[in-house]
């Protein structure tokens, strides 16, 4: 436990899991999708269909895909400014299932770059936020730590190369779990580390054969 889980985060109103865990789910999308977001649409499951307009859920989701902070005072006019910064946005509900967290979220972005994505997952209490899946591959991080994502063929030896080039280049890991649907196809990496990953160390690890696709996301604020 921190003091973030007793007295919770620096933020505006009026709730902490439907309005900063927004705010950070939104930051957390952003980051996987690498590129400032031109086009969103926003499912809402469970809580957050049902009462999230009056907690300026839906506010705090674009605030946080636009890359303000929790406490950020421009979050209640969110849309105006995405409006003028040319950001297209909507919202759906959905349902996600029985098992899904009442707080759950799925967001289909289009970058100005070109890049697309689609992200889900849940803020969780007290601000706190879990990415449950990334463009259809089941994973979890909490975006607390500067993070990497891999995407990579499930073979002997593929962690250990990931994690060798890391530890050769200075890196050092803080957690790692990985994910797979079945045993010998595509498997997912997340390493959460110490200190920020630069483009070279994300090279080096790209550059392995095994290596389908790699992501670096900074730590969410």
């Amino acid at each position: 436990m921190n003091i973030f889980d007793i007295i919770g985060p620096i933020m505006v109103g009026p709730s902490s899991s439907h309005t900063a865990g927004a705010v950070r789910l939104g930051n957390a999308a952003r980051a996987i999708l690498g590129q400032p977001v031109a086009k969103a649409v926003i499912g809402l499951h469970g809580s957050f269909a049902q009462t999230g307009r009056g907690h300026g859920t839906d506010l705090a989701l674009v605030a946080g895909l636009m890359g303000w902070a929790t406490d950020d005072l421009r979050i209640p006019q969110a849309f105006a400014f995405a409006r003028e910064g040319g950001l297209q946005y909507s919202f759906r509900t959905i349902n996600a299932g029985d098992a899904a967290h009442p707080n759950f979220v799925r967001f289909w972005l289009s970058g100005q770059a070109g890049a697309e994505s689609q992200i889900a997952g849940a803020s969780i209490g007290g601000g706190r936020v879990v990415i449950s899946e990334v463009d259809g591959f089941p994973l979890e991080f909490t975006g607390d730590f500067p993070t990497i994502l891999t995407l990579h063929e499930d073979r002997p030896g593929a962690v250990a190369e990931v994690t060798g080039i890391l530890s050769k280049r200075g890196v050092n890991i803080a957690q790692m779990r990985v994910f797979r649907r079945n045993k010998g196809g595509l498997a997912s990496m997340v390493l959460e580390t110490d200190q920020p990953v630069d483009g070279a160390d994300i090279s080096a690890v790209a550059g392995l054969p095994m290596i389908k696709a790699v992501r670096s996301i900074t730590a969410i604020g």
